[in-house]
C-alpha cells in the first residue's frame, strides 16, 4: 500500500504543478483570446464530456487490460474496480458541488457585464439557465456561438471539476497500475492529456483552479484505493523489470 500511495502521490503532484501555477500566479479568467487555440481546449474537453467521455472510458479500459494481460476473471474485476472508481468519483463530486454551491467564473462574469446575479442564476432550473446564457450571448461578440453552446450544457456548480476528476482519475490509474510495468509513454501520454483536460477548464471558464487542485486529490485518494485493490484481487502488479521491458517493447512503447 505504501509503495502505490507514494507512485500515485507523484502523478498527482506532476497534475498539481499546472492549476498550482496559475492560482498563485493570480491569473483571472476572461472571455475571449486566440479562437483556434481555445476550440483545441475545446476539444480536449470533449474528450470527457458526454457521450465521448463513455467512448474515453471503454477505451482506456481496454487498452489497461491489454497491458496488464491479467486471466479473464482477474480481468473482469479489474474492469469493475476501475468503473467503480470513476463512478465513486463523479458520485462525490456531485454531492459536494450540492453542498458547496460555487458558481463558475463564467456566471461570475455574466453577472458582471450582463448584470445576471449568481443567486438568481442558479435558482433557476437547469433549462431556464441553458436559455438565459443563449439569450444573453447570442449577439456578443467575445463569446463564440460553440463557447456559448458548451456553456449552455454546463450549467452547474464549479467546485470540484467532474472533468478534471474523470481524467487525472484515469492518468492516476495509469501511474498506479502501469507503473510497475514499464508502460512509460502511455502514463506519459495519460498525464499530459489530463493536464490538457485541466487547463481547458480553466481556459473555458468553466472551473477556478482551486476546483482542479481539490479535484485531483480526491482522484489521488480514491486511485490509491482502487490500486491496491486491484492488486489484492487481480494479482501482483509487478513482473520483473526485464520481462516488464520486452513486454512494453514488443507492443510498441519505448
Amino acid at each position: 500500500m505504501r509503495a502505490i500511495a507514494k507512485r500515485t502521490a507523484a502523478g498527482a503532484g506532476l497534475l498539481l504543478i499546472m492549476p498550482l501555477t496559475v492560482w498563485l500566479s493570480g491569473w483571472q479568467w476572461t472571455p475571449g483570446g486566440n479562437s483556434g487555440w481555445l476550440k483545441g481546449m475545446y476539444w480536449i474537453t470533449e474528450t470527457v464530456t458526454q457521450p465521448w467521455g463513455i467512448i474515453t472510458h471503454v477505451v482506456l479500459c481496454a487498452w489497461f487490460l491489454w497491458c496488464l494481460r491479467f486471466r479473464l476473471k482477474a480481468a473482469v474485476m479489474l474492469f469493475a474496480i476501475l468503473g467503480a472508481a470513476i463512478i465513486i468519483g463523479q458520485t462525490v463530486k456531485s454531492v459536494i458541488k450540492d453542498q458547496v454551491q460555487e458558481p463558475r467564473p463564467f456566471v461570475v462574469w455574466l453577472e458582471k457585464t450582463q448584470h445576471v446575479p449568481t443567486d438568481e442564476f442558479y435558482n433557476l432550473k437547469r433549462k431556464q439557465r441553458s436559455e438565459l446564457v443563449k439569450s444573453q450571448l447570442t449577439d456578443n461578440g467575445e463569446v463564440p456561438g460553440w463557447l456559448r453552446k458548451h456553456w449552455q450544457k454546463e450549467t452547474g456548480f464549479a467546485f470540484p471539476s467532474g472533468h478534471s476528476m474523470f481524467a487525472a482519475s484515469w492518468a492516476l490509474l495509469g501511474v498506479g497500475l502501469l507503473w510497475p510495468r514499464r508502460r512509460m509513454f502511455t502514463i506519459v501520454l495519460l498525464l499530459v492529456w489530463a493536464t490538457g483536460v485541466m487547463g481547458s477548464r480553466l481556459l473555458l471558464g468553466m472551473h477556478w483552479p482551486r476546483d482542479l487542485i481539490v479535484a485531483t486529490l480526491l482522484s489521488w485518494l480514491l486511485v490509491t484505493l482502487a490500486t491496491w485493490l486491484a492488486q489484492k484481487f487481480c494479482g501482483p502488479l509487478s513482473v520483473p523489470v526485464q520481462e516488464a521491458e520486452e513486454i512494453a517493447e514488443r507492443d510498441g512503447e519505448p
